[in-house]
């Protein structure tokens, strides 16, 4: 009897899954396929295309995919190489407190054609994903001016603090936040603008909001001291950057495809104004299949932006750079490059660079689908984010190993406790 086996059938999202065939015939060609539903209904699918061994098994571990979505040795690629059914859709978890449901199916070899219906899969499965860990504690914070999610591991405490920042698409973004928790770490997810009632559009980034952020995570009595670390990604990294510079609890900085400088508008601490950097928008490139990339309007900017780099030597903490070298939104590349050249220049070695050739913009927890390209609110076309999918899903895979151990190096230096 043909069995599909996946285990563990229920894990966290970080976590790999062993998918294996048994009862085949030998040597036969099938193909395996998933599929998830988010929460706005949009559809997600993948398919590859296996060859059974002389006992009739399929392992993914060990067996290359023929053809599909991947080629190779790829025994996460059905869950990484997910797609949308509605082009320029992002798959982004709304509610962590609820598992996506990936639907595997076992098939005979289809065209794909409508008149050349497909057979009934000959097994199915169904394998959760979770976002957040048994006996994670999420806590809604609306602390005086404070909107956001924070996630706290389950156990006494104390955990080391984590701010979590994401970029321009607005509102309140938990499911990184809640796998941190899940992997022992006080995780804040801070909205700042487009959530609640804050501001509907940003048209100034208030440090001091985020260091409020940054105190409430400190006073509280599950987080560890005497500085918290931040995770933060595009936008958010180049909020990130101007906390870490002006934040002396800030110990700890994971900027993902970040730039050095300040874009489109100003940032605001204590009454002083950091201006943005100028632009040269006619350097804005749309490709072939109307997406547009903004990676060269600073670096090809004729005024030259080197006056508006933000002074990351005045820094107390530590910095670790991830760089997706296919980057089309922003050459983090150049950037992340510029600002250790400028911490070189000032006698400082706090800084670990992680650039990843063939990876993307949107580098996420690992197994998440590439999102090559969509849309932004207030962005008239559609913006390219970059990247090719397998080095992309493994750029994933290891940088958040590497973030996990950072933060810890970091914020919790010598600690016993299980991170």
């Amino acid at each position: 009897m043909v069995q599909l086996i996946a285990t563990p059938q229920s894990a966290l999202v970080d976590e790999p899954v062993h998918v294996y065939v048994t009862g085949l015939r030998p040597f036969q060609v099938v193909c395996l396929q998933a599929s998830l539903q988010d929460e706005k209904q949009n559809l997600f699918h993948s398919e590859a295309y296996y060859k059974a061994n002389e006992a009739g098994e399929v392992d993914l571990k060990r067996d290359p995919a023929l053809g599909g979505d991947y080629v190779g040795v790829h025994p996460m690629g059905l869950f990484w190489s997910l797609k949308p059914e509605k082009l320029l859709t992002r798959l982004m978890k709304r509610d962590v407190n609820i598992p996506f449901q990936v639907q595997l199916k076992l098939r005979e070899p289809y065209f794909p054609v409508k008149y050349f219906p497909a057979s009934a899969p000959m097994a199915t499965l169904t394998v959760e994903r979770w976002y957040v860990a048994p006996g994670v504690t999420r806590i809604p914070v609306r602390e005086g001016r404070l909107r956001g999610a924070l996630f706290l591991p389950p156990g006494e405490g104390c955990f080391p603090g984590v701010l979590d920042l994401f970029g321009g698409a607005g509102g309140l973004l938990e499911f990184r936040a809640s796998l941190l928790a899940s992997h022992g770490f006080a995780s804040l997810a801070l909205a700042y603008f487009g959530y609640d009632d804050l501001p509907a559009h940003l048209d100034k980034v208030d440090l001091d909001y985020f260091e409020e952020a940054a105190d409430f995570l400190l006073k509280h009595p599950k987080v560890l001291g005497p500085g918290i670390g931040i995770v933060s990604v595009c936008k958010g990294a180049e909020i990130g950057l101007s906390l870490a510079i002006q934040l002396k609890q800030i110990t700890a900085t994971v900027l993902i495809n970040g730039p050095n400088f300040i874009i489109s508008v100003p940032h605001i601490y204590r009454g002083q104004i950091i201006e943005p950097a100028h632009v040269s928008v006619e350097y804005e490139s749309i490709n072939v299949f109307g997406f547009a990339e903004f990676y060269q309007v600073y670096t090809k900017c004729e005024t030259g932006i080197s006056q508006f780099f933000l002074p990351i030597e005045k820094a107390q903490g530590h910095f670790l750079f991830i760089v997706g070298e296919e980057d089309k939104n922003l050459n983090s590349k150049v950037h992340a490059a510029e600002a250790i050249e400028q911490l070189k220049r000032n006698g400082k070695n706090n800084w670990t660079l992680l650039s990843y050739p063939g990876a993307g913009h949107l580098i996420e927890p690992p197994y998440s689908p590439m999102c090559r390209a969509s849309r932004m609110p207030f962005v008239v076309p559609p913006i390219h984010w970059g990247g090719e999918l397998i080095p992309h899903a493994a750029a994933q895979e290891h940088a958040w190993k590497e973030i996990q151990k950072f933060l810890k190096k970091h914020l919790a230096p010598g600690s016993n406790s299980q991170l």
